[in-house]
């Protein structure tokens, strides 16, 4: 049977059943574009997880206080959560090989006062222990670039303001070395560090490794590693929150000659969360 010629068409269109119109959701996949009433409804997710990580700041004092009660067996747990989360795309075996061990944290959750920048070098005192008695914190090896302690910390900017608090343990034969600026070109600190008495030195995780991986940071005199995690920059994070401090962080704690020393009877090193 043919198809009918235009004239034979019905002449009243009003019986024709018209199209029912697209679906908001086919609008959306074929027009490319949401209506205000196709929106999805807003998620809280990040708000509620934004609330969940502003309890534990200090707003007064600008920090963070989420290590402050932990002892060294809840550091561990801490850190090891912090790995799972940062690595949320590594497998089991990967993720047990960054793990740190618990005995590698001292318990600081004795100190009652703010982590504050002015409470830095009353905390170092504190918590310098080694066996049993008093560490002499002004005191540096006649080793050039052999420190008694490092301070791994997130930018250069606070290095600095870490170095100007710390040296009060600065003495004529002890330097308080900033490892890491700007403008510090890693040439630069190689040569101090190989030409340098010091006692402290206080650096980005990423310039650290550098200078031990060159030789010119010694961890024969070290006697502990502390990373300064209650800093938080304007952005509320610390250097444990950064992707880019965090895992720079975890390799440097992971080096064989530091976790040989972990626990250690003798030459024993510490990991100290400020």
């Amino acid at each position: 049977m043919g198809v009918n010629p235009p004239d034979m068409l019905p002449s009243d269109t009003s019986q024709v059943v018209p199209a029912s119109p697209p679906s908001k959701r086919k609008r959306i996949e074929t027009n490319g574009s949401i209506s205000a009433v196709a929106k999805a409804p807003k998620r809280k997710k990040s708000k509620n997880r934004s609330s969940t990580h502003d309890q534990g700041l200090d707003m007064e004092n600008n920090i963070s206080t989420i290590v402050r009660d932990l002892n060294n067996q809840l550091m561990a747990d801490y850190v090891a959560q912090k790995i799972r989360r940062h690595g949320s795309d590594l497998s089991l075996i990967e993720l047990e090989e960054k793990y740190i061990p618990e005995q590698a944290f001292l318990d600081t959750s004795t100190w009652d006062m703010p982590r504050t920048l002015e409470n830095f070098p009353s905390f170092l005192e504190r918590f310098s222990l080694n066996a049993g008695s008093t560490r002499n914190l002004s005191a540096a090896s006649k080793k050039k670039g052999a420190p008694h302690t490092i301070v791994i910390t997130s930018a250069g900017l606070r290095a600095a303001d870490i170095t100007r608090t710390l040296r009060t343990f600065q003495t004529m034969d002890a330097t308080v070395s900033k490892l890491f600026a700007k403008h510090i070109k890693l040439k630069a600190a190689i040569e101090h560090a190989k030409t340098t008495r010091m006692n402290i030195g206080i650096g980005t995780p990423s310039r650290l490794i550098d200078l031990l991986d060159e030789g010119a940071l010694s961890s024969e005199k070290l006697e502990r590693l502390v990373v300064d995690c209650s800093h938080i920059d304007i952005k509320k994070r610390s250097i444990l929150d950064m992707k880019e401090t965090f895992w720079p962080v975890i390799q440097l704690l992971n080096r064989v000659e530091f976790k040989a020393r972990y626990g250690a009877d003798s030459s024993r090193l510490d990991v100290i969360f400020f």
